[in-house]
């Protein structure tokens, strides 16, 4: 089943249950896999990899807007995006701990002989490939910075 029908079936679900906060995040998704599929040049379909991308940008759009509004003291609108990152976060592969990620980063590093921050861009490359969808890219970075130093 892909993405689109997934959340349509959620969709159903959310307007059935009168969930303002799922059918808001629900919607978000139906639109950028729209957007997607209008594009100039793409097909009809969408690959699962394009899919787990768009769904990790919508969640990282929510996390910085929640962290901003946290910043400014503005829990009032922090709470909404926090509750729209539950909902599109379900259709995401599930997430490795840290410990996992940094286990493949530091076998990515021995296996390549990086040695210091001149190899992270080569480090991040095939660390990113190998987790695409499964680790948020802030938290390879960071521990690619730390195990490289």
């Amino acid at each position: 089943m892909s993405l689109q029908e997934k959340v349509m079936n959620e969709m159903k679900t959310a307007m059935k249950a009168k969930d303002k906060v799922a059918l808001e995040s629900l919607r978000a998704i139906k639109s950028a896999l729209l957007l997607i599929q209008t594009e100039t040049g793409s097909g009809a379909a969408i690959s699962a990899e394009t899919e787990i991308q768009l769904v990790q940008k919508l969640v990282k759009q929510r996390k910085d807007s929640a962290a901003i509004f946290t910043a400014q003291n503005r829990e009032d609108l922090a709470a909404p995006e926090l509750a729209q990152i539950a909902v599109i976060e379900k259709f995401l592969p599930e997430q490795l701990s840290e410990e996992e990620v940094e286990k493949v980063i530091v076998k990515a590093i021995e296996d390549m002989g990086a040695q210091g921050m001149k190899d992270m861009g080569k480090v991040m490359g095939i660390v990113s490939t190998e987790l695409a969808g499964k680790a948020d890219g802030k938290t390879i970075s960071n521990l690619v910075k730390k195990n490289l130093v």
